[in-house]
């Protein structure tokens, strides 16, 4: 089996769900008292947050390649940036840290077509919605994604920094959020990304309007099966 690094911290919410469903999965197809051989560092989420609202997006791919390069020379065989929005800055680090990173936008995109998804609503941080970075990306994998509305995207980010990063899990915002994919429903959209790896707490994707992917599980998913010697670690 092979080590899984992971670059966490950002925030710790989500990445407990990592810890927990890579290891569930491990469970799940080894049996017994199985568990992932994982490497974990965990970054100061204030940190993060500081260098991204400064828009000081090579500092903070340094920050994060130095954490994977150190993570590699611990003996992780992968490397997982366990958030969304950090991937704006995936390639500089994929250069630093000298093993495969796997990528939550591949990773998500390969499971939207495999489903026969074109049109996806992404829900994210208004970094990840209005970039470019994700919608380029998935535009050039074959998917069409919408985003909500100026307001909606406000609030969608603010749900995330507000509430989800700080454990705040609340029926209003789960309200609002099912409003915007009933929105983008109507306008076409068929099918959900839970495009930052906190939504997963406020919403079950399979309790949603729309066919829902949830990106935290699309990418444990993959780690998993890179450790394992699977599809993911055959494309590495």
């Amino acid at each position: 089996m092979k080590t899984i690094g992971l670059i966490g911290g950002m925030s710790w919410e989500s990445t407990a769900v990592y810890y927990r469903h890579i290891n569930e999965q491990m469970r799940r197809l080894r049996g017994g008292l199985a568990s992932a051989d994982i490497a974990l560092r965990s970054l100061d989420f204030t940190e993060v947050v500081a260098l991204q609202k400064a828009g000081r997006w090579d500092l903070a791919a340094a920050m994060l390649g130095e954490a994977g390069a150190g993570l590699a020379k611990a003996g992780a065989d992968c490397i997982l940036i366990c958030t969304n929005t950090m991937h704006l800055v995936a390639e500089p680090v994929a250069a630093m840290v000298g093993v495969p990173l796997i990528d939550i936008i591949t990773e998500t995109a390969r499971v939207l077509r495999a489903d026969g998804r074109k049109r996806p609503l992404l829900l994210a941080t208004r970094y990840t919605m209005e970039h470019g970075f994700y919608t380029n990306r998935m535009k050039a994998l074959g998917l069409d994604v919408m985003v909500p509305d100026a307001q909606g995207r406000q609030r969608v980010h603010d749900v995330i920094f507000d509430e989800l990063c700080q454990g705040s899990v609340c029926d209003i915002a789960r309200m609002d959020y099912l409003a915007l994919i009933e929105k983008a429903k109507a306008e076409g959209a068929d099918s959900v990304i839970l495009g930052c790896t906190e939504i997963g707490l406020l919403l079950d994707p399979s309790t949603l309007p729309l066919p829902g992917y949830d990106s935290t599980i699309l990418h444990a998913d993959a780690a998993v099966d890179f450790a394992l010697g699977g599809r993911a670690a055959q494309a590495a």
